[in-house]
């Protein structure tokens, strides 16, 4: 009898090692995974605010709150939200920044002068240094017409009776266009097709002349007129 028992005894020993033995050997459970962070407070009304600026457009104003709510509130839901516009809220951003320069460029007028009727749009030339600058210069007067001009601070441009200036809308090819002297002297030198010049100057972002400078020599200069408004440069009406 006392045999049996401790048969017994042994097989439950040994049936509760194989136990332990298949617990310790079976794979441990994967952790759950951590639940993304909630959003606080502020991180609501930020992507609130970005919401609303993308509504109407403001994208300058939206891609700086944009790029604070995934530095502050990262894997956050708002973060995400963000995250899906952001690269296209700030290109837009970028291209209305560098519209606004290029604009600013520009300069508008419209008065009286030497008896009549004057609108002009001017910008002056990118890389021209504040000593020496030289500005193109469109013009409407009510007796004069229309002109397209470029004006120097200096001593004006080699041309003689009659000149060409190489000219570049954009990354054309070069051409040639007829350049003439004004006859009263002032240190500018005038586009004779200023038509011609307008309607192309208008669909390019910049335009580069080669010029010849009084005491200077030779030269490029750069217009970036890209932000030129038509609207601005107001029509006069042509005596008779």
């Amino acid at each position: 009898m006392l045999a049996r028992r401790s048969l017994a005894f042994v097989f439950l020993a040994v049936l509760f090692l194989a136990a332990c033995s298949d617990k310790s050997s079976a794979p441990a459970t994967a952790p759950a995974a951590a639940a993304p962070p909630a959003n606080s407070a502020q991180a609501v009304k930020s992507v609130e605010m970005y919401r609303q600026l993308l509504e109407s457009k403001s994208y300058e104003l939206a891609a700086p709150i944009g790029q604070e709510i995934i530095a502050k509130y990262p894997d956050t839901p708002a973060a995400k939200e963000v995250q899906e516009t952001l690269a296209d809220t700030t290109a837009k951003a970028a291209a209305i920044t560098s519209r606004r320069r290029l604009e600013r460029l520009w300069s508008y007028q419209t008065g009286k002068e030497s008896g009549g009727d004057q609108s002009t749009a001017s910008i002056y030339d990118s890389k021209s240094s504040s000593g020496d600058q030289v500005r193109l210069v469109l013009r409407r007067h009510s007796s004069w017409g229309q002109s397209a001009y470029l004006f120097s601070s200096g001593k004006g441009f080699e041309c003689g009776k009659g000149c060409t200036l190489g000219v570049r809308f954009d990354d054309e090819a070069p051409q040639r266009i007829k350049a003439h002297l004004p006859e009263t002297g002032e240190p500018a030198i005038f586009i004779t097709d200023d038509r011609g010049f307008l309607a192309k100057m208008s669909k390019a972002q910049k335009v580069s002349i080669d010029v010849v400078l009084k005491n200077k020599g030779a030269r490029t200069l750069l217009f970036e007129v890209g932000g030129y408004d038509p609207e601005k440069f107001a029509p006069v009406v042509k005596k008779k």
